[in-house]
């Protein structure tokens, strides 16, 4: 199913269950599809709506520099106005959309977001500006290994590794999707290419945190107790200024836990989660 956003870009979802509704929307390097077996259980419950945010899966939409949040939010009210969802649940920089779409959208009644994607003590503003170069001259396994590293995501050991190798490595897995498919999941180059969508954001709202003491809906504040220290901080600096906040931290549990359970255990799955 599709809904039509206010460019004209085409937005597609899949639906699950029946209830009243909800919508989840996924952080970086991922798509409605990582959210499949949290939809499934909820589905006894709601009816859950899963878009793929523009420029990956069911939404295509090449990166433009023209791109600002002020999209993704466009892009969300069509889906809850065609859907009449009042609930919503965001990850990551989905978690930053659901936030400033509830200073706007009158149709959101309460939000979850978990580990909204801020750096309280500062942008890696050399990593950025590395991963953009990186993108425009085509380099999508270094621009990866770039985004890991300044998301600080990925497995502890990772840090101690060369840029070199770890670009190798992922140069090897991507032509490897590339003869093999990648299943159910769009391919990591595709979810590469998207995540441009997903440092605008980071850069356009990290500043902007204090314009979240307008959201006058209940927030439930989520985050993994294995989750790196500035999504942390992230939580705890929303906590301060949310009029309304919940927050609630899951014990053995990192920035992916949301996803498919397959994603989070599978060592040669995208190496990256949730930007």
């Amino acid at each position: 199913m599709f809904v039509t956003s206010k460019d004209s870009t085409k937005i597609g979802y899949e639906t699950y269950g029946s209830g009243l509704g909800v919508v989840l929307v996924q952080g970086g390097m991922g798509t409605a599809w990582n959210f499949h077996e949290l939809a499934q259980a909820l589905s006894s419950s709601f009816s859950v709506y899963l878009p793929d945010r523009r420029g990956r899966g069911l939404s295509p939409h090449e990166y433009g520099e023209d791109y600002t949040i002020q999209r993704d939010i466009e892009d969300l009210d069509a889906l809850l106005t065609k859907t009449k969802a009042h609930f919503i649940y965001g990850l990551s920089s989905g978690g930053t959309i659901v936030l400033k779409g509830a200073l706007t959208l009158p149709s959101v009644k309460k939000i979850a977001v978990y580990e909204p994607a801020f750096f309280v003590d500062g942008l890696p503003n050399k990593a950025l500006a590395r991963f953009d170069k990186q993108m425009a001259q085509g380099k999508i396994a270094a621009a990866m290994v770039t985004a890991m590293k300044a998301a600080q995501m990925g497995p502890p050991v990772l840090k101690y590794l060369p840029g070199w190798f770890l670009t190798r490595l992922t140069q090897l897995l991507l032509n490897q999707e590339a003869k093999k498919g990648s299943g159910d999941y769009p391919s990591m180059k595709e979810l590469a290419l998207a995540l441009q969508y997903d440092f605008k954001i980071v850069r356009s709202m990290n500043d902007k945190m204090q314009d979240f003491k307008g959201v006058n809906k209940k927030v439930l504040l989520l985050g993994g107790s294995k989750s790196p220290a500035f999504l942390k901080a992230s939580l705890s600096e929303l906590e301060k200024i949310l009029p309304n906040p919940q927050r609630l931290e899951l014990v053995g549990l990192d920035h992916a836990s949301s996803w498919n359970y397959d994603k989070r255990r599978n060592p040669n799955g995208h190496p990256l989660s949730c930007g």
